[in-house]
């Protein structure tokens, strides 16, 4: 289980929830990622190890990139022409704040380079309108809960 975001393009007044429908039905098509998405990809990268430090990059053939923190646990990855961030449900308090606030640094990147947007499902908003304190709550309460139910 993870903290998920996700870059979409939205047009002007159109529902969320047709946006992630209709990135749902092109995921996993395994086609190559587009060339606009290439070149952003070349320009996050350098910005990201500056935020994050040391990073850990997967590329594979034309279909997908990843980067990957392993202190945090962000995971960056573009598949195809989906875009999104995820973070394990790790963290509580004090880390989860500094977490987030990497993931939202991250995701402002991620968005300034390619011109999506990047949606927060687990507040079904923008990200831009989820506040750190939200995310914070959301991040230790599923901690906190998946803790106690399985232990660690």
């Amino acid at each position: 289980m993870s903290y998920d975001i996700y870059f979409l393009s939205r047009d002007e007044g159109q529902p969320w929830n047709d946006v992630l429908e209709a990135a749902q039905a092109t995921a996993g098509n395994n086609d190559p990622i587009p060339a606009e998405l290439l070149e952003a990809w070349q320009r996050i990268v350098p910005q990201a190890r500056l935020l994050l430090g040391d990073v850990k990059i997967t590329e594979y053939e034309q279909e997908s990139r990843d980067l990957s923190h392993s202190d945090t646990g962000i995971d960056l990855s573009v598949f195809g022409d989906v875009v999104s961030i995820t973070v394990p449900y790790w963290h509580t308090g004090d880390r989860a704040a500094t977490v987030l606030s990497k993931l939202f640094a991250l995701s402002a990147l991620v968005e300034k380079e390619t011109g999506l947007t990047a949606y927060d499902p687990q507040t079904e908003t923008p990200l831009a309108e989820t506040s750190p304190q939200q995310g914070r709550s959301i991040m230790s309460g599923v901690t906190a809960d998946l803790r106690k139910r399985y232990g660690g």
